[in-house]
């Protein structure tokens, strides 16, 4: 039985690890290998920016990252978030920085956070070319890692 538990334990530090090597840590500079055109929303009839990913971005497709920034609670009864490469004040909605600014998150549990309170989150970073109701970067079943 000590022999099963001590394999059991070693087999969960060792998926744990395995998840802390397999995240791969990223910056904003990263995220903005993008170049954005506008296009025709048919359904819609009107223009959106559309992106081109570059080969940097595309590679982190489907990759489970971490990414620190400013936190913006949209919704919290949703759980809608977005970190930005800046504060609220700056940031893609509100300032002057361009849609590769911001990452729409998707939390794994729910967090509660401040408006431009700074962390770093782990999660899979989704490319999304082209839906309209969402950002141009999902990260998907994502974990708060530290918050500064």
């Amino acid at each position: 039985m000590k022999r099963f538990i001590g394999l059991s334990l070693w087999g969960c530090i060792s998926i744990l690890t395995l998840s802390f090597i397999n995240s791969t840590p990223i910056s904003w500079q990263d995220l903005a290998d993008v170049k954005f055109a506008p296009k025709l929303n048919k359904d819609i009839g009107e223009y959106f920016l559309y992106p081109t990913f570059g080969k940097k971005v595309l590679a982190l497709d489907n990759k489970v990252v971490e990414l620190k920034g400013y936190m913006i609670p949209l919704s919290a009864e949703e759980n809608v978030l977005v970190i930005s490469a800046k504060p609220m004040a700056a940031c893609f909605f509100c300032g002057g920085s361009g849609p590769e600014s911001v990452v729409q998150v998707k939390l794994k549990k729910p967090v509660k956070f401040k408006t431009d309170q700074i962390a770093t989150l782990r999660g899979q970073l989704k490319l999304n070319p082209d839906n309209i109701e969402e950002l141009n970067y999902i990260l998907l079943n994502a974990e708060v890692v530290t918050v500064h």
